[in-house]
């Protein structure tokens, strides 16, 4: 296998064949399976990271339970068997999972099936003579030919141009906010349309603020699973699937393979209506709906910041309206851009091809760097959108660790 070389060869007592970055879902699932299958790696990161510091309590998730999983090699720890021990309510598709239960599902996750997981952050990833050169934050160098980048949407988070040159504490990323007390009796607008919109101004209108949603299209919610068992008709035409019911979703959720196969035009529609087509999780509808204050069909045109407050211009259904409000957060969401990477050495980050929505995979992961593979967000553009799921982490893990085993074996003979 050829391999990148530049820089000089790091000492091989610090060395390790295999080296994951990232202790969310896709991290720690890797790192399970890995391990079942004997193979040596080091794993970096906080666990549940963004899960923990990056959303707001309060949260619920908009897959459901089944859907809802890490995974180990035999299934021997899903979030049924958690919430079983737990004492937590639990249904396939019935109950909703709430975010407490999914963090501390993923924490005692990691203890269970990733007990060497290190909790420090790579600083820089530079190439090296025969692989790469990882550099931790405790000035920890270290050369691994395989490199694993699970680093999640934290990265990727998406401001608008327009919002961007906001003064601090006036504007600000959905992605910023965990604890929402400090909004409470305050007047805030949320722009954007999705689950995460949705979401954050259902929690911030029961935190006690003053909110308003803005959404350019429509509000879309699903509806709730039906009470009882669904006829065979509508499982024939509109099957269940972990990222949503419907014969797309279900060949997006379960052949991320063949997704990977088609045309890189096709995969780039499929993966741009799913971004463009956002809607939030059925237990919000009763929690929304005739409560929330929504502006929908308008778009932000203009931004002006004065005495502490921030006023827009609105434009939607061939009239403009001006709308003032003490803090805006953007759910706008999250768009995968390599140059948001900071760790990557911009000699390596030039050398990585790129599509559309992210670096240009292999069937395996296998960025055109050898030894260096994007999962989990980063991996969109080439499998699909079950990439932006923790459901996605699956089907990853099990065609990753093959791929990664016989690497390993290789190396060894």
């Amino acid at each position: 296998m050829v391999r990148a070389c530049a820089g000089e060869k790091l000492s091989m007592k610090h060395a390790s064949p295999v080296v994951i970055i990232g202790a969310g879902p896709y991290g720690l699932s890797i790192a399970a399976h890995l391990r079942a299958a004997g193979v040596e790696f080091r794993i970096f990161g906080s666990p549940m990271h963004t899960w923990l510091h990056r959303m707001p309590d309060g949260m619920l998730l908009k897959s459901d339970g089944f859907a809802s999983n890490l995974s180990d090699p035999d299934s021997k720890f899903t979030l049924r068997h958690f919430c079983e021990a737990t004492g937590t309510p639990y249904d396939h598709t019935k109950l909703p999972v709430s975010l407490d239960t999914f963090r501390s599902y993923g924490l005692e996750f990691q203890k269970r099936m990733v007990p060497t997981l290190e909790d420090k952050q790579l600083v820089r990833l530079r190439a090296a003579s025969d692989g790469y050169e990882v550099e931790l934050d405790d000035g920890t160098r270290l050369a691994s030919r395989e490199v694993i980048l699970a680093v999640g949407i934290t990265h990727f988070h998406y401001l608008p141009s327009l919002f961007a040159g906001a003064p601090d504490g006036l504007v600000s990323h959905a992605s910023a906010h965990r604890d929402l007390e400090r909004f409470r009796g305050g007047q805030v607008t949320v722009v954007g349309g999705g689950a995460s919109a949705i979401d954050m101004a259902t929690l911030l209108y029961e935190q006690g603020a003053r909110v308003t949603l803005v959404a350019r299209r429509p509000v879309r919610i699903n509806d709730p699973p039906p009470a009882g068992e669904r006829s065979w008709r509508e499982r024939l035409f509109r099957p269940s699937s972990t990222i949503g019911p419907g014969w797309p979703s279900r060949v997006y959720a379960n052949a991320p393979g063949l997704v990977h196969r088609l045309p890189r035009s096709v995969r780039e529609r499929i993966v741009g209506r799913q971004i463009a087509s956002p809607s939030a999780g059925w237990p919000m509808k009763a929690r929304f709906a005739g409560r929330v204050a929504a502006l929908e069909g308008y778009s932000v045109r203009d931004l002006q910041c004065s005495n502490g407050r921030v006023q827009l211009r609105l434009n939607g259904g061939g009239e403009a309206r001006n709308h003032e409000t003490e803090h805006v957060i953007a759910a706008t969401g999250y768009r995968v851009d390599l140059r948001r990477l900071s760790f990557l050495a911009d000699d390596l980050r030039s050398r990585i091809r790129c599509d559309t929505h992210g670096p240009a995979l292999s069937a395996d992961f296998e960025s055109s760097l050898p030894g260096l593979y994007f999962v989990g967000v980063a991996a969109m553009g080439s499998f699909g959108p079950v990439m932006r799921f923790a459901c996605g982490a699956e089907w990853t893990a099990q065609r990753l660790t093959r791929r990664i085993a016989r690497e390993v074996s290789g190396a060894r003979a």
